[in-house]
């Protein structure tokens, strides 16, 4: 293995240099004599061989060279600052990495937004977000899959769930399609004889779909941007998310069906730790700025 002819502390000492506009203004920044300042930036020039500064009157400025590599060491270093952060938050048990599962019919936008007010605060944790289907999220808190989930309707038994918000799903179509005329649906025998488009459940061992109406005619899909796509061309209809059709009910691209007694449903949504007894802080914070986000408690920053 080569060894490394720099040092970190070269880089950072060219860098303050640099930033501060000369070796006294660093040296007073920095705490250290200008001659130590002097001596660590002209022996880096010498082990790489290339002149980095250049003195005029009592300001240094950078070579040509100077800049590329100035450039470059800032990446360098800012990536042994991550670095050394990353290990200070891993000793004191904080999570590198949270997964997250979220319900398909939970607003992606209020997620979200609970998302952008923890990051100035997340000390590099990456996120990963799985979407989930009914049962699929709940296989997800039972087998601890996932440091949060969002899931509808009931948790699984034994888990705490803090009630976030209802959902309402509107039953629609395309304008085109022959239920489009109906007005009020009073037999769903009517629906059963159409063709119906349902959400898949992503639990591995089950077989419910989203809103099945028992419909003797349904295609199966994995998300609800899919079935719009199916919808758009006239084919089927759904109950999908109202936040999800706003947009097509008012440009009259999709209707509402209203079914006797059921013009629209109601889901409600909640928050579940699955480990909550060995729960990490930043795991803490986040699940504080989602239930935040909906007016329920307060918010810990962590620090």
């Amino acid at each position: 293995m080569t060894r490394a002819k720099s040092t970190l502390e070269q880089w950072r000492i060219l860098q303050a240099v640099v930033d501060f506009g000369g070796y006294a203004q660093a040296a007073e920044k920095l705490s250290k004599s200008q001659s130590s300042l002097n001596h660590a930036v002209a022996k880096l020039q010498h082990q790489l061989g290339i002149e980095l500064l250049e003195v005029k009157g009592r300001k240094a400025y950078l070579t040509q060279q100077g800049e590329v590599l100035l450039r470059r060491s800032r990446h360098v270093t800012q990536a042994v600052n991550e670095l050394e952060q990353l290990a200070s938050n891993l000793e004191q048990g904080w999570e590198p990495t949270l997964t997250i599962a979220r319900e398909i019919i939970y607003p992606m936008e209020s997620l979200v937004c609970a998302l952008n007010a923890f990051l100035p605060h997340s000390r590099g944790t990456r996120i990963i977000m799985l979407d989930s289907v009914i049962t699929g999220t709940q296989e997800l808190i039972a087998q601890n899959k996932v440091d949060i989930a969002i899931c509808a309707g009931i948790a699984p038994k034994r888990y705490l769930a803090e009630p976030l918000c209802e959902e309402e799903l509107y039953l629609v179509c395309h304008p085109t399609h022959p239920l489009a005329d109906l007005g009020i649906i009073e037999d769903d025998k009517l629906l059963a004889q159409h063709l119906q488009l349902v959400i898949k459940d992503t639990g591995v061992q089950s077989n419910i779909d989203i809103g099945w109406l028992k419909a003797e005619q349904r295609w199966t899909v994995s998300n609800f941007h899919e079935a719009k796509v199916i919808l758009n061309r006239g084919i089927g209809f759904c109950w999908i998310p109202s936040f999800l059709v706003l947009e097509e009910l008012s440009s009259g691209n999709l209707v509402r069906l209203h079914l006797e007694g059921s013009q629209k449903r109601r889901i409600m949504l909640s928050l579940v730790i699955p480990n909550r007894d060995n729960q990490g802080p930043a795991s803490k914070l986040l699940a504080s700025l989602i239930l935040q986000h909906h007016g329920i408690g307060v918010t810990n920053t962590g620090q």
